[in-house]
């Protein structure tokens, strides 16, 4: 059994594409393996992120207007590595290079979905696939 992350909007589990820019993440823990798996709802948790504003533009298309490189943005990643602590894997259409190197620490993979599924219960079963 492992945990598996994935962006949402909120309760309802709509997906949200941008990882970094998600309100919330829904962890799951994926039990039983091949035609035997099951995803079980652990907790939904807010992202962690203080600088964003989810009510002000569409988050599943934002283009960070940051520095990539500003010590501050990344910290605000950052926090999102640590939220995220204990999931093996991060489901998402979109993640930045800073989101990416916030879960390398904690030896967090980002498995890319490129369906069009809205449900994070139907697209962790479209990419079970990939979680070994």
């Amino acid at each position: 059994m492992f945990k598996i992350a994935i962006p949402v909007k909120d309760n309802t589990l709509q997906f949200v594409g941008n990882a970094g820019h998600t309100p919330h993440f829904a962890i799951f823990e994926m039990a039983g393996s091949g035609m035997f798996r099951s995803f079980n709802l652990l907790e939904v948790i807010a992202n962690p992120r203080s600088d964003l504003d989810h009510h002000d533009h569409d988050e599943e298309h934002h283009e960070c207007a940051h520095d990539h490189d500003d010590e501050e943005h990344i910290a605000q990643h950052n926090k999102m590595g640590t939220a995220l602590d204990g999931c093996r894997y991060l489901v998402a259409k979109r993640a930045c290079k800073n989101t990416a190197n916030a879960m390398k620490p904690y030896g967090i993979k980002i498995v890319k979905y490129n369906g069009n599924a809205t449900q994070a219960d139907t697209i962790l079963k479209e990419v079970a696939g990939s979680f070994i």
